[in-house]
């Protein structure tokens, strides 16, 4: 399969919550997907590339472009490993984390890495804004202005879930460096929604 053959129309923030019925799904479909059936897999596909979409989209910095064609580079390799999924975790779970390495990669090999020094971040940190001050569009613009990875912080642990050690295994960070990264991700968004509120 190549990303020709995968069609895009994602929805920004499609939730897909975890069902027993749907990972029973989800393993029927993989099996049939292993055996070579490519209508297996694009029911996985449209089942799921919404929420990976949504994710990868938000570590990127909100660049519809560039998320589109990672999303497509994950299903890819999906596709070329789903041989390798063991089930030891839901299909939803294992595709997703595969998405967001995609992602992260991206960031490591972009090395866009903010110029910023810490005692700038620090100083901008300042102020207390509420979240609820902003609207949805501008917290998804204040997200994709941070830095690579302090949005990868956030995103990983404000909207995806994952715990610190996670992340700073995933990033090749200390654990206290994640943290770091995160007080000043929020402070940082703090900071640029009370501009917009202003």
């Amino acid at each position: 399969m190549d990303s020709a053959t995968l069609s895009m129309n994602i929805p920004l923030f499609e939730a897909a919550p975890a069902r027993v019925a749907e990972l029973d799904s989800d393993t029927a479909l993989v099996r049939r997907a292993v055996a070579g059936e490519m209508r297996a897999f694009e029911q996985l596909y449209r089942k799921h590339v919404g929420r990976v979409h949504g994710a990868i989209l938000r570590i990127v910095g909100m660049d519809r472009a560039r998320a589109e064609e990672l999303t497509q580079e994950a299903f890819v390799r999906a596709w070329q490993k789903l041989g390798t999924f063991r089930g030891d975790s839901a299909f939803s779970t294992w595709l997703h984390r595969l998405g967001v390495n995609i992602a992260l990669m991206d960031l490591r090999v972009r090395r866009e890495e903010d110029a910023v020094d810490g005692e700038t971040l620090e100083h901008a940190a300042g102020g207390e804004v509420p979240f609820c001050a902003a609207e949805r569009g501008d917290l998804q613009r204040a997200v994709a202005e941070l830095p690579p990875r302090a949005r990868a912080v956030l995103v990983l642990h404000d909207v995806e879930g994952w715990k610190h050690e996670e992340i700073a295994n995933e990033l090749g960070m200390a654990v206290g460096s994640s943290k770091a990264q995160l007080h000043r991700a929020r402070g940082l968004l703090r900071r640029a929604l009370g501009e917009v509120a202003a």
